[in-house]
């Protein structure tokens, strides 16, 4: 079959890799399409990655095509969305209920073949049905979703609090998504680049710019997330929390990013500052968010690219070019 791999740091390549074959607990999706994400760009550079070459993609949904001997779940026919995470459920960080921090972390297209390809693997528990009317080819938003999900989770966000968002791609709209949902009294958005601010003012911010001091709020937000990972975003917004404001660092930096902090004001003012780690028991509520319509996927996703360039589309997305970028097998 016809699959992506990142071959080396900064390779990517589209080859052919053997035919995968589910194990006992296991199906073979066939991948309608499969979601570009940070992390993709983190194994090309090396990081997150244990070992190259690896078959990327951990945003991906399907038809499942094949399963294993003791499958009774899902059937060779049905669409589902594939949760990517793997995890032991013996450490001590699953046995508390933590099983994002898992000590064996591990995920479908990070450690294991992805879903950048014609067919993935992926364990049957990791499977979510999805209802009729939701396209399969849409469904790789469900992951990112269910991660915007996680974070607002961490928030607890109570009513009527206002909301800044750093970064207006994929998670940084989600996250406007969500807010809108959950409460807030009103959402602001800052981002550098102008057409992604359009698109976070066509979804209905209260206010965007390019910079926080644009926007009218002198004493702060009680929620600023940053969905960035850039240092100069996230040390601006850090400075942005209102007394007893929560600070969520949702983007993924690199590891080589540095902030600073001011700890008399944190105690002083009782800021929190928190972060948010993929996804944990918000999957299946995502993919229900998702067949409920909480996203418009004309919106988010603003490229179909064929598996066949891969690589060109690693670095239309590196560029900062669209929204969600999706590969077609």
């Amino acid at each position: 079959m016809k699959a992506a791999v990142i071959e080396s740091v900064g390779r990517a390549v589209v080859t052919e890799v053997p035919d995968p074959a589910p194990g006992p607990r296991e199906v073979v999706v066939e991948v309608a399409a499969c979601g570009l994400c940070g992390t993709d760009l983190h194994i090309l550079q090396g990081e997150f990655a244990p070992k190259l070459p690896i078959v990327p993609g951990h945003e991906f949904a399907g038809e499942v095509v094949g399963v294993g001997a003791q499958v009774t779940e899902v059937a060779v026919g049905d669409r589902v969305a594939v949760d990517p995470s793997l995890y032991c459920y013996e450490c001590r960080y699953c046995r508390t209920g933590h099983n994002n921090l898992c000590e064996r972390w591990a995920a479908i297209g990070v450690t294991t073949a992805g879903g950048a390809a014609q067919y993935a693997v992926a364990p049957v528990a990791n499977c979510v049905k999805l209802p009729e009317h939701v396209r399969t080819e849409d469904a790789a938003l469900v992951e990112p979703l269910s991660c915007a999900v996680r974070g607002y989770d961490v928030l607890q966000s109570r009513l009527g609090a206002h909301v800044l968002i750093y970064g207006s791609g994929t998670m940084g709209l989600m996250m406007l998504e969500l807010a809108k949902r959950t409460g807030a009294a009103s959402v602001d958005v800052v981002d550098v680049n102008p057409a992604r601010l359009e698109t976070a003012r066509q979804l209905g911010v209260s206010a965007s710019a390019a910079s926080a001091d644009e926007l009218d709020r002198p004493q702060g937000w009680d929620v600023v997330v940053d969905a960035t990972g850039n240092a100069a975003a996230i040390q601006d917004g850090l400075d942005r929390v209102a007394k007893a404001g929560t600070f969520l660092q949702f983007g993924v930096a690199d590891y080589a990013t540095r902030v600073t902090i001011d700890p008399y004001r944190v105690y002083n003012q009782e800021i929190t500052i928190t972060g948010s780690m993929a996804v944990l028991h918000s999957f299946e509520r995502a993919a229900e968010l998702f067949a409920n319509g909480v996203l418009d996927p004309q919106v988010f996703i603003s490229d179909r690219i064929p598996l066949a360039r891969y690589p060109q589309a690693l670095e239309q997305f590196a560029a900062g070019v669209g929204r969600k970028i999706v590969v077609v097998p």
